[in-house]
């Protein structure tokens, strides 16, 4: 199939170079097993290395997470469920969230409704609303002080939101899901319209 690359090659997880024959990317790989759920393989090129694979199982075994690491480009990180499927930030983060309050000092009770929204979007709900996609472009806020917010992913487990309020960001919030995807914390600065900083956190459970 057009685009895809087949590998075949026999290598021990010894710290020791093995041959990759025709791969024009590479011809030796060095595997390392790091424990019992993360192994590090590096691809060289003639003795050189081009690229760091780090693959780490979750903890229950349903869920690898495969980070490649190449000089100039930015880190490329994929999860893949034990079902076959790639797994994207929208599946992670998809799903009803309520604030766990034996974890925060801000007993607020939020309740958060996160949906998939086409092929890369979300519609979120909670004391404000929008449907974005993860494509760094201003949406429309509905409910909200602020007036746009922009989705930035991260990594699979971790996504930006940047809020404007005309020209200006009035606050960034991270949103990190758990390894188990049960957990999600979210990390908040911004300044009040009294020019006051504010930082919070809150940490939700998946219902």
């Amino acid at each position: 199939m057009s685009g895809e690359t087949h590998l075949d090659f026999t290598a021990k997880f010894d710290g020791h170079d093995s041959s990759v024959p025709s791969n024009p990317a590479f011809n030796q790989v060095e595997l390392r097993r790091i424990d019992k759920k993360q192994a590090e393989v590096k691809e060289k090129k003639d003795g050189a290395v081009v690229a760091t694979v780090r693959e780490k199982l979750s903890s229950d075994g349903n869920e690898l997470t495969i980070t490649t690491a190449s000089k100039g480009h930015l880190d490329q990180v994929t999860v893949w469920t034990r079902s076959g499927g790639a797994k994207g930030a929208r599946d992670l983060f998809a799903g009803e969230w309520k604030q766990d309050l034996s974890k925060t000092r801000m007993r607020q009770g939020t309740v958060l409704k996160i949906e998939p929204d086409g092929k890369d979007g979300v519609r979120f709900s909670g004391e404000f609303s929008y449907t974005a996609r993860f494509d760094g472009k201003q949406y429309d806020l509905k409910n909200s002080r602020n007036d746009t917010v922009t989705l930035e992913l991260v990594d699979p487990h971790t996504v930006d939101s940047i809020y404007r309020r005309g020209d200006q960001v009035a606050q960034k919030d991270r949103w990190i899901v758990s390894g188990d995807g049960h957990q999600m914390t979210l990390t908040t600065t911004g300044t009040l319209e009294t020019g006051q900083r504010i930082t919070e956190k809150l940490v939700f459970r998946k219902q």
